[in-house]
């Protein structure tokens, strides 16, 4: 990974947030970690040190952010395709995690995803799973900023087998990887409401208030999830959850598929921010979530691409492609959910989503974290605007990848760590799992 005090690129096309025309001849300055200035070709600055990249013929744009993954589920990929979604959590993804999940597992297939999402253009990713601090390690390693939220469930987990310890493990955690890392927020991340008590649903947002960081659950992925709640304390999985005082600005709720118009007012009330992951919720049958009826409401959408096992890809622009098309397709309105509030999703709403407003498009003083798309692809003529992003682009597009201000992809070339060493680790760690 190169660090350089400076970088300029000139010559480039910007988009420098989803509300903001495509500017062309554009050049940018970044100083340290963060963006400095940018303008017209013909105010270019002098630079002397500075790394400087020729942006002729590409599109420089916020990095993408994540808003849900669990980055080691790389290694379940293809395992256990075309199931609905009980069957595949619990007689298959299940017991591969007993059977699999360890330390060196996280990290490395931590690292393969890591990859994958750097090479398609993402720089920020929520991700939460077990033995989290290998994975928080992966992540700070590979060059990305994340925010991996340690898993809570009541039952014997990963790292974790006494569940009477989940809290104070998630607390130890936090205090290890708090303030370790500029590019690093720790979090909590409370399964579900099916694996989760309402004690220790409680018990685990307490503790991300107490430490200031956000608070993931999944919620209402499933049309038969109330019927598998732990002591209901209202008659929906979201009244469940505001019975127990759980929802405000800092909750992320993951999936909200299956809400009625009740749902979506209390949400709008007490704006917690949604992530939606439709290609998951495809794969698995699950629905699809009423997305742009949120979106009108003012209800934060944010957008993820879930773990590896149930998408199988962790490419984003696939992901605001399939957002976009699925609310078009179940309104039968084509203008449900434009391109511009599906590149919000997953750049700028997402950022304040997770609490990272320095985040999410082009701005001086803004966070340093950019991509760079070589535009001379035949799918990508002509651009006449942003919508191209979310219709057209792929992250097999994505040239250069800029986090914090250093280079960490160039010319499609990882920087920050070893990837043939990688991959040779996880097909390792795959044999088990029947992978030649």
């Amino acid at each position: 990974m190169t660090a350089t005090p400076h970088i300029l690129i000139t010559n480039v096309t910007l988009l420098t947030d989803p509300d903001t025309p495509l500017i062309a001849s554009q050049w940018i300055l970044c100083k340290g970690t963060t963006i400095h200035s940018f303008g017209s070709m013909d105010t270019v600055p002098v630079c002397h040190g500075a790394l400087l990249l020729d942006g002729t013929d590409k599109l420089l744009m916020p990095g993408l952010i994540n808003g849900h993954n669990h980055c080691a589920m790389t290694l379940f990929r293809g395992l256990a395709d075309d199931l609905e979604l009980g069957e595949w959590l619990n007689e298959h993804i299940f017991p591969a995690e007993a059977a699999n999940v360890t330390p060196a597992m996280v990290y490395w297939c931590t690292k393969l995803a890591a990859a994958e999402m750097i090479l398609s253009g993402t720089t920020t990713v929520a991700d939460g799973y077990f033995h989290e601090e290998e994975a928080a390690r992966a992540l700070l390693e590979s060059g990305m900023r994340a925010i991996p939220a340690h898993g809570i469930v009541d039952f014997p987990a990963p790292g974790v087998p006494d569940p009477t310890n989940n809290i104070a493990a998630v607390e130890t955690f936090l205090t290890h990887w708090q303030g370790k890392s500029d590019r690093i927020t720790p979090a909590v991340f409370a399964h579900s409401p099916y694996t989760c008590s309402p004690g220790t649903l409680q018990q685990a947002k307490k503790l991300a208030t107490k430490y200031q960081v956000p608070f993931f659950i999944h919620i209402a992925e499933s049309k038969y999830e109330q019927q598998m709640l732990m002591d209901p304390q209202g008659t929906s999985p979201i009244r469940h959850l505001a019975a127990l005082k759980l929802l405000d600005a800092d909750t992320v709720l993951i999936h909200c598929v299956w809400l009625d118009d009740e749902d979506r007012k209390i949400i709008q009330k007490n704006n917690p921010g949604v992530v939606v992951c439709p290609q998951s919720h495809f794969k698995l049958a699950s629905g699809i979530a009423k997305t742009s009826e949120m979106d009108n409401m003012g209800i934060r959408i944010g957008l993820g691409t879930d773990g590896g096992a149930s998408n199988n890809s962790l490419d984003l622009f696939r992901e605001m492609d399939i957002l976009a098309k699925s609310q078009k397709a179940r309104t039968l309105d084509a203008t449900a959910m434009p391109a511009r509030r599906v590149l919000a999703a997953a750049t700028e709403t997402n950022a304040h989503i997770l609490g990272l407003p320095q985040l999410g498009k082009i701005a001086p003083g803004f966070k340093a974290d950019l991509i760079l798309l070589d535009m001379k692809r035949p799918h990508l003529q002509p651009a006449y605007n942003s919508a191209f992003l979310v219709y057209s682009t792929s992250g097999a597009d994505v040239e250069t990848v800029i986090i914090d201000g250093k280079l960490v992809l160039q010319e499609r070339k990882l920087l920050s760590f070893d990837l043939e060493e990688c991959m040779t680790k996880v097909r390792k760690l795959s044999r088990p799992l029947g992978v030649l």
